[in-house]
This record gives structure tokens, sequence and C-alpha cells, in this order.
């Protein structure tokens, strides 16, 4: 009779603890309402539609099969892309971490003892040691009545949903480094042709400025303005070719790999590519659905405003129950018998009376800390909008420039024509040639530079609309798999079993 009404007790004390205890502590989290930009300042619908490649995967569009082949190896092979997956599965363990708090706890245990009284301590004789012999089990469970625990797995749902943004956020900015570095490969490879071209260009006129020399028409200087003029040009051949092998082995590093992995990849690339007029620039609303970077930022928003209510609940009672089973006996072989059996159990309060104001100061570490992750996210979006207007106006005005720089290389090149036909007919002297000449060369140069910086800019239009990954879920390695790099986990073989039924490998699993 006694055992039940304490029993209608505790029942009846928990019951009115829990209904009291109903609101969770902390803050009901929604996100924030960010105000946008009704639309753009700078267009650039009239060179996009919607007919080519979706944005998920852009560089398709720029019908580049190299490219195509690294942006593949990229993906597979690079190792910040496997450190993200890594740092997913990270967060998946912590969530299940902050998950199994809530739930009961059941540990193990056993020991040995051998106590003896002191003499002289007490009135009582003193005693022969005593052997102590216990086994048995210990069980917890932690009553979540204000939300504590709660919150603690909001917080950690959070940072899980943070990773995954952050693997495709890295997802975006990989597969624009790779293109960037193609086009600056492309570039360099193709202003070292140029350069070659003009220098055929050059050899000829030192030539013809030697034979006049010969035939006494004109004086040496024709002759040392065209060598210094061709070996001008011959000098920026060995300074564009190191920038070459800099993109190239740029190239092999995002890609997982050496320089010789890549260089017969790369010979079969073709001129610097450009985008068809594909890609619909939607709202600027738009981005705070499609850049990752965004998203990642509000989830750790999330996962801060969560953390306060975990600070928060050090203000309020710990209710928990617990319970012990063991086995006592002064002999060891005396362990077996239901005599040696003991047990308690019963609920536990714990409650942080004074702590001088060091849990309110720690729930105002948390409250500053979310309104710096607010700070943080209100940062992101204003970015994102700067670094799509930027690539906006850069495509606009790249491309005017670039059809003026074709029409000056026409122009230029018909005047190397006419003026070297008029220096061997004696109209015009050697200076003219060397300028024109020049200019040419200039001009040709130039416009390779602007159209590796119009596809530059593509590409950064791209990639500040979060272009180059889709919101599927990653892929994450198998539970099983263990570290590389030639480590070998060995357990001792008499808890090698018991582990395998911990639960352990339940919560990464999970």
């Amino acid at each position: 009779m006694k055992f039940t009404s304490r029993f209608s007790l505790l029942v009846l004390l928990l019951s009115g603890v829990i209904l009291a205890g109903c609101e969770t502590v902390g803050y009901h989290y929604s996100g924030p309402k960010t105000k946008m930009p009704d639309r753009w300042t700078m267009s650039v619908q009239p060179h996009l539609d919607a007919s080519g490649a979706p944005l998920a995967s852009w560089w398709k569009g720029f019908n580049d099969p190299v490219l195509n082949q690294l942006i593949d190896r990229a993906r597979s092979e690079n190792p910040d892309f496997k450190i993200a997956i890594q740092r997913i599965v990270e967060a998946r363990a912590q969530r299940g971490v902050a998950k199994s708090r809530m739930l009961p706890a059941l540990a193990a245990d056993a020991g040995y003892a051998r106590n003896r009284q002191s003499e002289r301590v007490g009135f009582a004789p003193a005693l022969n040691p005593v052997d102590v012999y216990s086994t048995g089990l210990n069980a917890g469970w932690e009553l979540d009545v204000f939300g504590g625990l709660k919150r603690g797995v909001e917080a950690a749902d959070a940072n899980l949903q943070s990773e995954v943004e952050n693997y495709r956020d890295l997802l975006v900015s990989l597969f624009a480094d790779v293109a960037l570095n193609y086009i600056d490969y492309a570039t360099f490879d193709e202003r070292i042709y140029v350069a070659n071209q003009n220098i055929k260009i050059q050899r000829e006129s030192l030539k013809l400025a030697q034979d006049r020399l010969d035939a006494g028409l004109v004086s040496k200087i024709d002759v040392t303005q065209a060598r210094s003029n061709l070996e001008t040009t011959r000098a920026l051949v060995p300074q564009l070719e190191g920038q070459l092998a800099a993109a190239r082995n740029r190239l092999a590093t995002l890609t997982g790999g050496y320089p010789h992995d890549v260089s017969s990849l790369l010979a079969r690339s073709r001129s610097i590519p450009q985008p068809g007029r594909d890609y619909a620039v939607d709202c600027p609303a738009s981005l705070l659905r499609a850049r990752p970077d965004i998203r990642q930022a509000e989830r750790v928003l999330a996962a801060s405003v969560a953390s306060i209510g975990v600070a928060e609940s050090e203000l309020y009672p710990k209710f928990q129950l617990a319970g012990q089973l063991q086995l006592q006996a002064s002999n060891i072989s005396s362990l077996p018998d239901a005599a040696a059996a003991a047990y308690s159990f019963g609920p536990s309060l714990r409650w942080n009376l004074f702590s001088s104001g060091q849990i309110k100061n720690l729930i105002r570490v948390e409250e500053a800390r979310a309104m710096q992750a607010y700070g943080a996210y209100e940062k992101t979006v204003l970015a994102a909008v700067e670094e799509v207007e930027t690539a906006m106006a850069g495509v606009a005005t790249e491309r005017r420039r670039l059809d003026a720089l074709r029409r000056a290389v026409s122009a230029a090149s018909e005047s190397v024509s006419l003026v070297g036909d008029n220096y061997r007919e004696g109209l015009v002297d050697f200076q003219r040639v060397i300028d024109t000449e020049r200019v040419k060369f200039q001009n040709e140069d130039t416009a390779v530079v602007s159209k590796g910086q119009l596809a530059r800019n593509y590409i950064a239009l791209y990639r500040a609309l979060g272009g180059g990954v889709a919101c599927e879920e990653p892929v994450l390695p198998p539970v099983k798999e263990k570290p590389g790099g030639g480590w070998k986990r060995k357990r001792p073989a008499p808890f090698a079993a018991a582990v395998s039924v911990s639960g352990e490998e339940d919560n990464i699993k999970e």
C-alpha cells in the first residue's frame, strides 16, 4: 500500500510539472521577411532567353566538350567537394547525438571494493576488511519538461540543413572556378596564337626593310625599328606561356589531379567558348530561393535562434527518472543469488538557483550570436543582388566593347596591307609600317582578352544567379565506409560485439 501511494504521488507530481511546463523555452522561429527590389537596375534580357540549357547546368550552353569533362571531373574528384560531404555526415551524426539526449539511457557496470573501517572514527570497534562485488544496470531519462532538449534538436537540424546548403554553394563556386580557369587557359592560348601570327608579319617586314637597306634605298634605322618591334612581340610569348601553364595547373588541382592528368584533355580545347543567348533572368526575389549561400545563411540564423532556447532552459528545473538494479555480495560466487539483488529508482530534480548571472549572460551570448547571424544573412542578400547587377552590367558593356574591337581589328588589318604596299612603292616611311603593325597586334590581343572577359562575365552572372546545382539531396558515402589513408580500426575482441549493438552506428545512419 505504501508503494502504491508513493507511486501515485509520483505520477501526479510529474503530470503537474509536465502540464505546467508545456510552453517551450526560447523563441518560435520564423524565416526573416526580406525586402527585395522589384526589378533589376541593369537588364541583359535582350541577350538572354530560356531556350538553352537550364541554369543548373549552364556550362552546357557553351557547347564545349572539354569544359563539360572538366566539370564532371571536378564533381567527382575535387577534395573540397569530399570535405563538404563529410561535413554533412558530421552534422547528421551531431543531430543524432542531440536526439539521443531525449531518450532513456542504459549502462552496465561492475566493480570490486575492499572496505575497512577506521579505528579512529566513532566508538565502534574496528572491523576486518570487507570485500564487496557488484554488477548491474543503471538507467536514466531526462524529462524534457521545458523543451531545452527539443531546442537542441531544432538547432542540430538547422545546422545539418546549413551544411547541405554549404555543399550546394561549394558546387556553384567549384563549377564557376573550373569554367573561369578554363576560359583563362583558352584566352592565353588564343593570345599566343595571335602573337605568333603577328610575329610572322613583323618578320616579313624586317626582311623587307633589310632588302631595301641592302639595295641602298633606306637607312639602317628602318631595320633596327623593325627588329625592335619584332622582339617586343616575341618577348610577350614566354609571359603568356607561363600564364597558360598556371591556368592548366589550377585546373588540374580543381579537378583533383596533377598537371599531366589534364594536359591531353586541354590539348583538344578550341577557341574561347561563348554561350548562346540562354537563361532567363527572374526577378530579384528569386535569389532567396535560388542561391545556396542565402539559404545557408538563413539556416545558420535558425540554428542560432534555437540555441537561445537551449541556454534559457538552464534557468528552469531539470527532472530526471533514474533507476539502478544491482547484485552485491561479499563473495563473487554469491552474486547469482536472489538475496544479492539491490535496486533503487525514483525521480530527481536539479535547479540552478544561483549562478551569479552566469546563465543569463550565456543567454545574452546566444542572443548576440543570433543577431550576428541575422546581420550576416542580410549582408549575404545584399551581396547577392550586387553580384547579379555587376555581372549584368559586365555582360552588356563587354559585348559592346568586343563589337567595337572587332571593327578596329578589321580596320587595322586593312591598314597594314595598304601601308605595306605604299612602303614598297616609297610613298610612306617605315615608321608608318611599324605603327600600323603595332596597332593591329594591340587591337587583336585586346579583342581576344575582351572575348575571354565576356565569357567570364557570363559565368559570373550564372554564378550570381545560383546556377550550377539543383536542390537535390547530396549522395552520402555508405555508413560502413571508414577513414582512408591506410588507417585500420581494431576493437578489443571481448567488446567488438557490444559496440555493434550499442546504437552508435544507428546514430550515424539516421
